[in-house]
């Protein structure tokens, strides 16, 4: 396989999301086949959903085997090197936002590819980069984060447009790749540390 700076990012996003979902499942301490399973839908969902709604089949990990050994050897690293960890949710959520902003490229480079529209393009970097997770918790019998007030989404959809709005710049696509992914990563992490969130149009009730 010819590798690229595309590549890459595919490859180190597909890795990322196998070591969050492999935590995920160690949370929740599933034996060792619930790990590697939970692994496998959390790196590949996502891009799966993508290729079903562009109508690109077989979707992308069936023809590549590259990608199911990524995720083999992300999961089983995991799985040795978690016993070591004391806080699993944080390497979970680090994992998770890198991933995020790894498969969001990963999923606007595929809409440029096909040439759609740039709010097209965002919106299949937000489905690549988020759902995933969302199959992932799902399965776990967690309220995904895309549905919390947590700022997830929203990441990843201003990842999008600074991309494009970099591209309108004419910074060169590779810088203008390596600054989102970066921008969504401490997005995500800011937006956790500092409690950021989308305003709610309802309240709690107190009585």
């Amino acid at each position: 396989m010819h590798i690229n700076f595309l590549n890459i990012i595919d490859i180190l996003g597909t890795f990322s999301f196998a070591a969050a979902g492999a935590f995920a499942a160690m949370e929740k301490k599933l034996d060792p086949f619930g790990v590697l399973i939970i692994s496998f839908v959390t790196a590949i969902g996502g891009g799966t959903i993508r290729d079903v709604l562009i109508g690109e089949f077989p979707v992308s990990w069936l023809s590549n085997s590259t990608t199911i050994w990524v995720i083999f050897i992300g999961a089983v690293i995991t799985l040795f090197f978690a016993t070591h960890l004391k806080k699993l949710d944080k390497m979970l959520f680090l994992f998770d936002a890198m991933g995020l902003g790894l498969f969001t490229i990963v999923g606007i480079q595929k809409g440029i590819a096909h040439q759609f529209s740039t709010g097209i393009c965002i919106m299949l970097g937000t489905v690549t980069g988020c759902f995933g997770g969302v199959m992932r918790d799902v399965l776990l019998n967690n309220v995904p984060l895309i549905f919390k007030k947590e700022i997830y989404a929203m990441a990843s959809i201003i990842g999008g447009v600074l991309f494009f709005a970099m591209l309108k710049l004419n910074v060169s696509e590779r810088l203008t790749s390596s600054v989102v992914i970066l921008i969504i990563f401490f997005v995500r992490v800011l937006a956790v540390q500092l409690n950021w969130s989308l305003p709610r149009f309802y309240q709690n009730k107190t009585d």
